[in-house]
């Protein structure tokens, strides 16, 4: 495993293509809609003093010489030479993974833009410490604008001489303690945060904010039933999470999916009522009886004693997984997320709701208009 890679292992980020290095300078990590154009980073490092030929960003093109040029000037001999110091310092730097004090010349949409030693180089918002990543597009130009200025620890990632690509990180100018202290300092109870994948196990799935890691219980997935959190998510893919919970002593974060959703059960008595017919997908036989997915997030149990007349050995004998049924609704608990269920019951109520119905149609008055005077007031 080369240096770069062991570097992007401790920061705990997986290895990164070339089109990401290549695309820095020019797009943001987290795409957003309707993103307002941006200021060329030719623009910005002149607007600073810096030429644009010292530590080019990897992809931009050599400056074309002007007509009736034909190459660099004997003068040019020094700049040469101090390019070429300043590109040996920086190699000493990463090489050594020393950490230097650098302020903020700039930013764009991907990041902040510093000077080493002379060296245009390039911060990823991904690598700041409070990465404004899970923002928005407004409030995150506005947080990267706002440490224009600022002096900040950086330590060398990634060096290319030639392709002119310096990369620095805040991230991992810090020790994993320092690093968690402050990653967790900024964590809060109910906020929302974008996060990426890192593990799966039967009880739950991992997810990395930016340097530490929270846990999704399983029970916080969905407000249905989750067989295995690799139902519903994939190592590597990227999820939005609310913050539950933050242990600043133990170190433990609390993630969960079902929270950014409203909780089907708050409403449940107001879209059913008891004696009502309902269609549901048989998700799980148990010994006990089957359980019934109405909607999404709201299952309901048909008890063993209310699937089927008669003796039978086990519910799988009446029903099995996969199987859509027709239900009457028995009882409904939504404090304590219960919602009873019956098949047994079902073939009397649409006898008699079919028998209502005939008496209904026989009643040569039922769909009569009622006298005026009924409407009178």
């Amino acid at each position: 495993m080369n240096r770069e890679s062991e570097l992007r292992k401790d920061l705990g980020e997986a290895s990164l293509g070339e089109d990401y290095w290549q695309a820095l300078l020019q797009e943001s990590e987290r795409p957003t809609s309707a993103v307002p154009p941006v200021k060329e980073e030719e623009e910005i490092w002149r607007g600073l003093g810096v030429e644009p030929g010292i530590g080019r960003a990897e992809g931009e093109p050599d400056e074309e010489l002007a007509p009736g040029e034909d190459g660099p000037h004997p003068d040019d001999d020094d700049d040469e030479a101090q390019l070429d110091r300043a590109w040996q310092l920086a190699q000493a730097s990463f090489e050594s993974g020393e950490v230097s004090e650098l302020k903020v010349m700039g930013y764009n949409r991907g990041g902040l833009l510093v000077q080493f030693n002379g060296l245009r180089a390039f911060v990823p918002a991904s690598q700041l410490m409070d990465s404004p990543n899970h923002l928005e597009y407004a409030e995150r130009d506005a947080e990267l604008s706002s440490r224009e200025g600022n002096d900040l620890l950086l330590k060398i990632i990634d060096l290319d001489k030639n392709r002119n690509r310096l990369i620095l990180s805040e991230r991992a100018a810090m020790s994993n303690e320092e690093r968690e202290a402050q990653l967790l300092a900024k964590l809060h109870k109910g906020e929302i945060r974008r996060g990426r994948v890192t593990n799966l196990c039967s009880f739950g799935a991992f997810v990395d904010l930016g340097g530490i890691e929270g846990l999704i219980h399983i029970s916080e997935m969905s407000w249905g039933r989750v067989g295995h959190p690799g139902d519903v998510l994939e190592c590597g893919c990227e999820i939005e999470v609310y913050v539950l919970n933050v242990d600043q002593q133990a170190k433990k974060i609390s993630l969960s999916m079902k929270r950014l959703q409203p909780d089907p059960w708050t409403t449940v008595e107001e879209r059913y009522q008891v004696g009502q017919l309902i269609e549901g997908n048989i998700t799980n036989v148990v010994s006990f009886g089957a359980f019934t997915r109405v909607e999404e997030g709201l299952e309901g149990l048909i008890h063993i004693s209310e699937l089927a007349e008669g003796n039978f050995l086990h519910p799988r004998n009446v029903v099995k997984e996969g199987d859509m049924v027709t239900a009457l609704i028995i009882n409904i608990d939504s404090a304590k997320h219960r919602l009873g269920l019956s098949l047994r019951r079902t073939g009397k109520e649409q006898e008699e709701q079919e028998e209502e119905s005939d008496l209904r149609s026989d009643d040569p008055h039922y769909f009569a208009e009622p006298p005026i005077s009924e409407y009178a007031t």
